[in-house]
């Protein structure tokens, strides 16, 4: 399995939820609504989810093993650290116009 693009959504209000990222696998298949998260060890990613009838949200689509959802995470974490330089970069320059 390839991680083959990942599509990073700034989320504009403040709290803990940072961004809203998409990732392709393969060229093939999509999962949306993975939630960049700032936790109090920093940042961490939660996979898409729905509120069940008990009350408690469970995953719709989650890797199975702990490598494959570190190797995502890693992932999607650098290219929201990308997004987030490129953004600041792009404010030094505005400002010093």
């Amino acid at each position: 399995m390839n991680i083959t693009d990942v599509r990073v959504r700034k989320v504009a209000k403040e709290g803990k939820m940072k961004a809203v990222v998409s990732i392709t696998i393969d060229d093939e298949f999509v999962v949306h609504d993975i939630k960049v998260i700032e936790g109090e060890k920093g940042l961490f990613i939660a996979m898409p989810s729905r509120k069940a009838t008990d009350g408690e949200y469970r995953d719709i689509a989650h890797p199975i093993n702990s490598v494959t959802r570190d190797r995502i995470q890693t992932m999607i974490l650098d290219k929201y650290q990308e997004v987030m330089a490129e953004e600041t970069d792009e404010q030094i320059e505005a400002a010093a116009e």
